[in-house]
């Protein structure tokens, strides 16, 4: 029934495709992976440089005070410059609403969060500082200190739209 003189073999594969060089569709995903990279790294790098000019601003205007007064005077200078990009007429507020609004949490609900823990540090003796200090005689250094950081934060916070 069969003939011996047909002999069948079996089916043989195709090899499987190379590994290199990549399908076209490969490259494209990897140049749109690369091309997502380089904007997260711009980005990031932007924001840095920003982070550092704000803050450079902010240490080159207290640098030039000569006493811990003058310091004083220009840290509240550059608050209420800062205050204007939150609210146009925050810069004239006075008193006990300056402090509030130096307290007041802004940004996102993260943020906020960090704000809320941040929350009344102007309400006391840096705050007291802040409104009478460009005023006395003499102010402590170490108070000054103090204030400096936190209006620091706050200064970079405003600037940065946060």
């Amino acid at each position: 029934m069969q003939d011996p003189t047909l002999l069948l073999r079996d089916i043989h594969q195709p090899p499987a495709p190379p590994f290199w060089p990549p399908a076209p569709g490969w490259w494209l995903l990897a140049g749109a992976l690369l091309l997502v990279l380089g904007i997260v790294i711009a980005l990031r790098w932007r924001r840095t440089r920003r982070r550092r000019q704000i803050a450079a601003i902010f240490d080159n205007a207290l640098d030039e005070a000569a006493t811990p007064t003058a310091e004083v005077a220009a840290i509240s200078q550059l608050l209420r410059r800062a205050a204007r990009r939150i609210d146009p007429e925050a810069d004239r507020l006075q008193g006990d609403a300056w402090l509030a609004f130096l307290n007041r949490p802004t940004g996102s609900a993260r943020r906020k969060r960090r704000a809320n823990e941040a929350e009344g540090r102007f309400a006391g003796e840096p705050g007291r500082l802040l409104l009478e200090g460009a005023f006395r005689r003499k102010v402590d250094p170490a108070d000054v200190a103090a204030l400096r950081s936190l209006a620091r934060a706050r200064f970079q916070q405003w600037m940065l739209g946060r």
